[in-house]
């Protein structure tokens, strides 16, 4: 459905997570308005998706013109370059996963693969080899933690949260009565 909604010669292998995000809120208020409504614990809410402002970004941390972050690891204080994900990314993934699934089915290398595609250099070393065996072999979990937390924290997206009017505020949840409101 995304892909035939860009009639630019933007490629849609190179959108992020927070681009799609902003294509699904864009073709929502097209389709049906921005009146949004679901249910949070039993009760039903209505958010108006066209008062929803994109998460701040910090343009200053980005590699100028490359989809590309430094950080360095908190506990082995391993310095990392790493990338957000794009949807031809997610496709390898998927793929490595599925051959990985054929080979072991009891085993779940979800996040170690996401990992392997995320960092895109150990120490200034880009080798995929290197890259591979540092998150197999020495990658911390606590190090593997702050590093998804850093990630989430600055990848530019939509912000979906929502205030409910007891004021407690919850994310807004996209489920099937999103582009089919009447299902």
């Amino acid at each position: 459905m995304l892909q035939s909604l860009i009639i630019t010669n933007i490629n849609y292998d190179d959108l992020i997570v927070g681009d799609k995000n902003a294509l699904f809120i864009a073709a929502r208020i097209l389709g049906y308005g921005g009146n949004y409504t679901f249910d949070y614990d039993g009760q039903s809410h209505t958010a108006d998706l066209s008062t929803l402002n994109n998460k701040e970004f910090d343009e200053s941390l980005i590699t100028k013109g490359i989809n590309e972050f430094h950080f360095t690891l908190p506990y082995s204080e391993t310095k990392i370059t790493f990338k957000i994900l794009t949807s031809a990314d997610e496709k390898k993934i998927e793929k490595e996963l599925n051959g990985l699934k054929k080979i072991n089915k009891d085993n779940s290398p979800e996040l170690s693969t996401r990992l392997k595609y995320i960092i895109t250099s150990v120490g200034g070393d880009r080798e995929e080899k290197t890259v591979r065996e540092f998150v197999d072999n020495y990658l911390l979990a606590r190090d593997s933690r702050a590093l998804r937390e850093y990630i989430k924290l600055i990848q530019p997206d939509v912000n979906l949260n929502y205030t409910l009017s007891s004021g407690v505020e919850v994310t807004i949840p996209i489920s099937l009565n999103f582009f089919w409101p009447d299902a």
